[in-house]
């Protein structure tokens, strides 16, 4: 599938492995930076969703969407790939978080979600509406705050982001693997206000009362393959 993702924040907070790899499912493995877990809460907006040489649909590719997620690792065909574990997706569009559901075993959640750019600050309002899924809500304000970068590898803003796996599990356990190719990531460091943000809460973590580690994108053209199974 093609995707882009835009009026993106990464918010990231530390928190110790071992209370996140015990969230995780048995046949993922924790990915740590110098020995410290990180969670991430990530707000923005799709557009452009729809399968490669075909074109938009209005009505279907263009919504809001809200990530809380943590890193993980695997060897796959002998080697070792970095990727992302989701806790939740929240999204503002029921087809496609009843597609994402049963196509790539991910963790969506139906919300009402509204995102508004005054032209100083994007205004990120999320409320999950899913049927019996926990309570998660975020409002927030947040914006650039700095000229645009690329991180430098070895660097913890480089470790969080320069990811092209995605991992999750199907019913029985078993581990599988999306692939992502996108250019490096165009960072900007970022400013914050989080009035109200319950997404860590809902997946069973607190968060630590320290500010976050925080960045924004302005765009991002993503592909995406299907998922497949971990071929260790």
């Amino acid at each position: 599938m093609a995707q882009r993702w835009q009026d993106l924040l990464f918010a990231h907070w530390p928190l110790p492995p071992a209370a996140l790899a015990a969230l995780l499912p048995p046949a993922l493995e924790l990915d740590t930076f110098d020995g410290q877990g990180w969670l991430g809460v990530v707000p923005f907006r799709m557009s452009g969703v729809r399968p490669r040489l075909l074109p938009a649909v209005p009505w279907l590719s263009a919504f809001p969407e809200l990530n809380v997620r943590t890193y993980v690792r695997l060897r796959d065909r002998g080697v070792e790939k970095r990727g992302v574990y989701f806790f939740s997706l929240d999204a503002a569009n029921p087809v496609a978080v009843a597609i994402a559901r049963r196509t790539f075993w991910l963790p969506y959640f139906r919300a009402q979600m509204r995102l508004h750019d005054d032209g100083r600050t994007i205004h990120y309002a999320s409320h999950r509406t899913h049927a019996g899924a926990a309570p998660a809500d975020l409002i927030a304000g947040y914006a650039p705050a700095g000229p645009v970068y690329r991180a430098k590898p070895g660097d913890l803003d480089h470790w969080l982001t320069e990811r092209y796996s995605l991992y999750t599990v199907d019913g029985s356990g078993r581990p599988y693997i999306g692939e992502i190719h996108h250019v490096q990531w165009p960072l900007q460091p970022a400013r914050a206000e989080f009035l109200v943000n319950t997404m860590a809460g809902a997946a069973a973590m607190r968060l630590p009362d320290l500010p976050p580690l925080l960045n924004f994108v302005r765009r991002l053209d993503v592909v995406v393959w299907p998922i497949r199974p971990v071929e260790p």
